[in-house]
């Protein structure tokens, strides 16, 4: 089994900035690509952004130019760095990640965290 840790949540003033990190661990065989997604109160979970191994980046619209998603070193942790922080921001964020487990090294499943609070204040 995969698991994915998320932490670097909390409360911060509209303006405000936080760093997210997510950590893989577990019986891993191989970690392709990671994102980070978040679920407000009443609305879908959506992709705010992910990163493929090497490095290529994708961003929903309007969080472009305000965050950064990267990869660690090891490549099996994603942080994403989220400044300029607006009200609709707050929401739940997931960490994603695509990769396969030592039993079942062919098979990539998708794994996702347990999810981080993140909230702005006007």
């Amino acid at each position: 089994q995969v698991q994915l840790v998320e932490s670097g949540g909390g409360l911060v003033q509209a303006g405000g900035s936080l760093r997210l990190s997510c950590a893989a661990s577990g019986r891993i065989f191989s970690i392709n690509a990671m994102g980070w997604y978040r679920q407000a109160p009443g609305k879908q979970r959506e992709l705010v952004a992910d990163i493929s191994t090497g490095g290529l980046t994708n961003y929903e619209d309007s969080v472009k130019g305000r965050f950064t998603i990267s990869r660690g070193n090891a490549k099996n942790t994603v942080y994403l760095q989220m400044n300029s922080l607006k009200p609709e921001d707050t929401a739940v964020y997931y960490c994603k990640a695509r990769g396969s487990d030592v039993a079942r090294p062919l098979y990539d499943y998708d794994y996702w965290g347990q999810g981080t609070q993140v909230t702005v204040s006007s």
